[in-house]
């Protein structure tokens, strides 16, 4: 398949440097979504990108630039609720796991991010579709609780 083939929406796809503050403000409208209980925040940046006429790698570079302020800020979040409500917490364990965490998240970034070079997201993509259909199927036969856990109605 052509590279202009893989892209439906762009015949030149953009890149990084063309990026404008109007792409900015929709790549964080698409980011927002993910307030939306089951979205993704990468899937629908990188969906958001490709709309826009992203590159595969540009709307994926860009996603996970994007998730830098979204995880530091709610990691320095949790970190405030460390020690409250009486509970003792070591430091070792928890930076050992923080830095463990970081050093997996990066290695997977680049992996993904070399996958895609050469890869379609549709293998993703079906994943997403059949895991949505399969717990609609299990909410819907009651075997799972979509409210379960939560302190919502009850």
């Amino acid at each position: 398949m052509s590279q202009t083939g893989r892209h439906r929406v762009a015949r030149r796809p953009k890149t990084l440097d063309d990026l404008s503050v109007r792409d900015g403000l929709l790549y964080g409208l698409c980011q927002a979504l993910a307030l939306i209980p089951g979205m993704s925040r990468s899937g629908s940046t990188i969906t958001g990108g490709l709309f826009l006429g992203y590159s595969r790698a540009a709307a994926a570079r860009y996603s996970f630039l994007l998730a830098i302020p979204a995880v530091l800020a709610s990691g320095l979040y949790e970190l405030t609720e460390i020690g409250e409500h009486g509970t003792h917490v070591s430091w070792a364990p928890t930076l050992v796991a923080t830095l463990v965490a970081g050093l997996v998240g990066y290695a997977v970034i680049a992996w993904f991010m070399k996958f895609i070079s050469t890869r379609s997201f549709l293998p993703f993509v079906c994943y997403r579709v059949v895991l949505g259909v399969v717990l609609l199927v299990l909410i819907g036969l009651g075997t799972l609780d979509p409210m379960a856990g939560s302190n919502i109605g009850g």
